[in-house]
């Protein structure tokens, strides 16, 4: 006989049986859903479409939703089972959020490679369009790139600091880390066809201000892969560092043709996994670049002056304080960029 699984975690059935009771009461008062969509990818014959629905009060304007104070993002009902219809090229498919509203799924369709648009609508709310990327079957580059102190400076876990990054600034207070974007784009001068994907811890909740913020800073186009924010069926919260191990995975397993180059930080745990797919699967990484955290810096993450988790890293790997230093090493490497004219 198969042992019988294990139940919800206390505070997974709590929230449940809160948003079960939440949901048809704010329906009643003419809250409506709301997709907040983030860039879809695939290859040739599917797509992976990933979004959230969330109700929302009749009225409330789209820069609030994008440009609000951060707490913001986090006081939203969720719209667990509403039924939601995906246009992707010529095919129409009808899905249903899951725990949380959220949607990730893997859908056949027809698409050749390049930029395409897909059309998002749940039952009782407006259409969304959001890009979707078909990687070529041919060799390619990826550049995996985190968010938190890689391209946005927001020195985590410090309680008060994340406090004031993630719940009270405005979208268009935060700050880019120095170089970043540049470095980005002179990848995708180099390499045109290159497929960007930012891969962080961050919580699901901040995927419009985190677009926002991409956008407003000229990154490159790409799919976030977030996490969520709050209980799972196991514990009270996610394990980032697990989340990064299987999207890395994930994307290795579903673009087979692609070598990446993994761009993160020395304040958290991107030094050892990266070193950690490197060691595995040496072939298929181009490259490892790290930012370097300030003492200052390193401190507000974790307490001390020095990196956490260094890793071991790879003979491909560079290291530098800001975009502008770890392009010029990777150019010395000969790692994507080539020498300036």
């Amino acid at each position: 006989m198969a042992p019988r699984p294990e139940p919800p975690h206390v505070a997974a059935r709590a929230e449940a049986r809160m948003q079960a009771v939440l949901g048809p009461r704010l329906r009643d008062r003419g809250w409506r859903p709301t997709v907040v969509p983030v860039v879809a990818y695939g290859a040739p014959g599917w797509a992976r479409v990933m979004c959230r629905v969330l109700l929302r009060p009749p009225g409330t304007p789209g820069e609030q939703v994008r440009d609000g104070r951060g707490w913001r993002h986090f006081l939203t009902a969720k719209a667990t089972g509403t039924a939601i219809t995906v246009r992707l090229g010529d095919r129409l498919i009808d899905l249903v959020t899951g725990t949380g509203g959220y949607v990730d799924a893997r859908l056949d369709c027809d698409l050749p490679p390049g930029w395409h648009t897909a059309r998002l609508q749940a039952e009782g709310g407006e259409a969304v369009e959001v890009p979707v990327r078909i990687v070529a079957p041919g060799p390619g580059l990826g550049l995996l790139s985190d968010i938190d102190d890689t391209v946005l400076v927001t020195m985590l876990p410090r309680p008060v600091v994340a406090l004031r990054n993630a719940f009270l600034l405005r979208e268009s207070a935060r700050q880019p880390v120095p170089g970043m974007a540049a470095l980005y784009r002179e990848v995708l001068e180099a390499e045109p066809d290159a497929f960007v994907v930012y891969l962080s811890t961050g919580a699901w909740n901040t995927a419009g201000a985190l677009t926002a913020f991409l956008r407003r800073h000229d990154y490159p186009v790409g799919p976030l892969l977030l996490t969520d924010w709050g209980p799972t069926q196991t514990g009270w919260f996610r394990s980032g560092q697990e989340h990064k191990r299987a999207q890395l995975r994930r994307l290795l397993e579903e673009l087979p043709q692609l070598r990446w180059l993994l761009v993160g930080d020395d304040g958290q745990h991107d030094p050892s996994l990266y070193a950690e797919v490197a060691a595995a699967q040496p072939d298929r990484v181009l490259g490892v670049a790290i930012r370097q955290l300030s003492a200052t810096e390193q401190v507000a993450t974790h307490g001390t002056p020095g990196p956490k988790d260094p890793g071991v890293l790879s003979e491909a790997a560079v290291l530098a304080p800001d975009g502008q230093g770890l392009g010029r090493l990777l150019r010395e490497r000969g790692i994507v960029l080539g020498p300036r004219a």
